[in-house]
């Protein structure tokens, strides 16, 4: 791998994690090299770097796969693992090893790789269509002894953020103290509890080759199966797709695909719009996107 690592990236890991990202940065090629070693894999050049480290890799038997590497004491890829072993490649890319304690993932590599955002600005509904299909066959009761977090444990992001900021800046107070209740109170009222993807969205399905198109990047959570409609409405957060004129189609899509109640369509995607910005908070964001805008879309739609 490049000894010179993306600003970008090196901005977010240390943004989210401070010494303890600074120091895995600092290990970081000596454990490629390692995991290269011991899964026998040649490694590419990486992809575009967010929070995790991520690359192309050829095994030993000439079959594709990526490598994933992450902070291990975040827990986040030992999630995505659970998760990944769960769906045992049903709707989604198939785990194909992994160390929890070193955060390393080997992940089925999906071609050709196009992500489903690329339908959003001509077949929006066909896309949504895809995504209710994936959530349909996902979704399924956690059984005994599965290790992941429960949903309602994200209601403590709101309270941490509410501590660490008593005005109105980034976000507006009142605004996370309504999602904060509202999220509680999805939560608690859910007639299901399924494990779901917890960031199913355009950009983390891919076209792939078994299938036409798999999800990526699970967090791995459990909870109520409609709170996964709620990353849909606010993506893609960049770009100039017109997301808010396609708000209420696929409120109304989903609301229809999977027999959930139209006004709970609407509180899952307010509540999880405003914890996407809490989150950009965290991690050092000062500029509410996207997300802010579509939480102030579906606000007054609220009942």
């Amino acid at each position: 791998m490049s000894a010179v690592l993306p600003a970008r990236f090196v901005h977010n890991v240390t943004g989210n994690w401070g010494h303890a990202g600074r120091a895995w940065l600092a290990e970081l090629p000596g454990l490629v090299v390692a995991l290269a070693r011991e899964w026998d894999l040649t490694v590419g050049p990486a992809y575009p770097l967010s929070f995790n480290w991520v690359a192309p890799v050829r095994r030993a038997d000439g079959s594709a796969a990526v490598l994933k590497l992450g902070l291990a004491e975040a827990g986040h890829l030992a999630a995505e693992a659970t998760a990944l072993a769960f769906f045992d490649g049903r709707a989604a890319a198939r785990l194909l090893a992994c160390d929890d304690e070193r955060g390393a993932l080997l992940i089925e590599r999906l071609e050709p790789g196009t992500t489903l955002r690329t339908l959003v600005r001509h077949h929006d509904d066909r896309a949504t269509a895809v995504l209710i299909d994936l959530m349909r066959r996902l979704h399924r009761p956690a059984p005994a002894g599965l290790v992941l977090k429960d949903l309602a444990a994200r209601t403590a992001d709101f309270a941490a953020y509410l501590d660490r900021s008593p005005g109105d800046a980034p976000l507006p107070r009142r605004l996370v103290t309504q999602a904060m209740h509202l999220y509680g109170d999805l939560c608690a009222s859910a007639e299901a509890r399924v494990v779901l993807h917890g960031d199913l969205h355009h950009e983390n399905v891919l076209a792939a080759g078994r299938e036409p198109w798999l999800a990526i990047d699970p967090h791995g959570v459990v909870g109520d199966p409609a709170a996964e409609i709620g990353p849909v409405l606010y993506n893609p957060l960049d770009g100039d797709e017109p997301t808010l004129s396609l708000l209420m189609p696929r409120v109304e899509q989903f609301a229809d695909g999977l027999g959930v109640a139209t006004a709970r369509v609407v509180a899952w995607g307010f509540v999880q719009a405003v914890l996407s910005e809490v989150w950009d908070a965290e991690g050092g964001g000062t500029t509410p996107g996207r997300a802010l805008q579509v939480a102030l879309a579906l606000r007054p739609l609220l009942r």
